[in-house]
């Protein structure tokens, strides 16, 4: 089943579709993309989003807006289900902080091309599992969202893109409380990718191979409690 929509839920209830994105009578097979904008809602936005059972979602927004955070609170924990590459890198820093030899010594840009290795490794595994998963992009990494589009269309899903907008500086203030933050060259790559594609999703101009979008604030961030998939 291909699932063209994706629903808003505040207590298990879908919200009715919008009606700026009609259903296409000549070619009912072919997901409708549609662009759910729950930004600017003060808080009273929806606490979970609900996709179809093959479905992907891939979470993009800047570095430092919260997107790892989010995935963490509203994904339940295991594998196949939440791929976060700061998981990854997690587990290979609590690796290394083992060895006393490299414990707090060894920069993360030595071994970041392993880290990224084992993250994908581990987005291949999970693509090949029909169940749905949610994923954390890179927004300059566009080729990764190619790869999502063709793998949820041959399980007989969709891939759908859940937008975190934040400025510029809460994304900076959100690293520095990490504290983990990436060269001012990265984020000013980050935020010129995430500026193209917030303005194409605000006109309703979804990446190739993307059947939805939604888009949301930090508030409507802090609220959302969940991410599951569904017939």
């Amino acid at each position: 089943m291909t699932r063209t929509t994706v629903y808003a839920t505040t207590s298990a209830v879908a919200l009715p579709k919008q009606p700026s994105a009609p259903a296409r009578e000549a070619c009912p097979a072919r997901p409708v993309p549609t662009v759910r904008d729950l930004r600017e809602r003060a808080g009273h936005s929806p606490h979970g989003l609900r996709f179809g059972p093959r479905d992907l979602v891939v979470v993009t927004g800047l570095p430092g807006s919260g997107k790892s955070t989010l995935m963490r609170r509203a994904v339940p924990g295991g594998d196949g289900v939440r791929v976060d590459s700061q998981d990854t890198r997690d587990r290979w820093e609590a690796r290394i902080s083992r060895v006393p030899s490299l414990a707090g010594l060894l920069p993360y840009a030595i071994y970041r091309p392993l880290v990224r290795l084992a993250h994908y490794a581990g987005l291949h595994r999970a693509l090949r599992s029909a169940s749905g998963a949610v994923v954390h992009d890179c927004g300059t990494q566009t080729w990764v969202r190619g790869w999502l589009a063709r793998a949820a269309g041959r399980r007989g899903g969709t891939l759908h893109l859940v937008f975190l907008d934040v400025s510029p500086d809460l994304a900076l203030d959100g690293q520095r409380e990490r504290g983990r933050g990436v060269s001012r060259y990265a984020f000013l790559r980050h935020r010129r990718a995430a500026a193209r594609l917030l303005r194409a999703v605000e006109r309703g101009e979804l990446p190739h191979g993307v059947g939805s979008a939604v888009l949301l604030d930090r508030d409507a961030a802090d609220v959302l409690r969940r991410i599951d998939f569904a017939d």
